[in-house]
């Protein structure tokens, strides 16, 4: 079961709510729910746990804690910690918020954006030399393929900005539009 028992959880309410929901969006962005649980609970915990505290704690099969707990370190969203006098492995979370998203990023990138340029550069390719493709088809291929690889690129350029920078970035929001050249739906 990977929902917390409402009444029987040693969590304070908002603790409980914040994980439950953590869960829930972590099945929006396709993370299976203990794995957003376990990384949201170590996240708000003031020390390391071992498997067993989350596995009680979220009600969850050890089996699962396990599994979800490889796939979290894999993510190098938490990091084993050793603990004085207990044997037993501890996690605890990365808690700086841009190193967080920053590792979330990498990983989406190599499990979702760069098998995406490699299979389109194959596509674009083939598609050059097939007379068979149209017109139409080749052209739009080489559209996909261009706009996969500008996402690819501007990755990489935010991805070398540091934290502090990136983050007045982001708080910019919209207002950046003022820096660049008006359009010309917009003169």
């Amino acid at each position: 079961m990977t929902e917390i028992a409402d009444k029987t959880s040693l969590l304070p309410p908002a603790v409980q709510q914040f994980v439950l929901h953590w869960g829930e969006m972590g099945g929006q962005w396709g993370v299976n729910r203990s794995v957003a649980q376990i990384h949201a609970l170590l996240y708000l915990s003031d020390r390391p746990l071992n498997a067993e505290e989350i596995s009680d704690t979220l009600r969850i099969a050890r089996s699962n804690t396990s599994n979800s707990l490889k796939e979290l370190l894999g993510w190098k969203l938490i990091r084993r910690v050793p603990v004085m006098g207990d044997r037993r492995e501890h996690y605890e979370a990365e808690v700086d918020l841009m190193q967080m998203l920053t590792r979330i990023a990498e990983g989406r990138k190599e499990r979702e954006i760069d098998p995406a340029v490699a299979a389109l550069k194959v596509c674009r390719e083939e598609a050059e030399v097939d007379p068979r493709i149209s017109a139409v088809a080749r052209e739009r291929i080489e559209a996909m393929h261009g706009f996969v690889a500008t996402l690819d690129d501007w990755y990489e350029q935010m991805i070398a900005i540091p934290p502090s920078r990136l983050m007045l970035l982001i708080r910019m929001g919209k207002r950046v539009l003022a820096f660049l050249p008006k359009g010309k739906a917009e003169r």
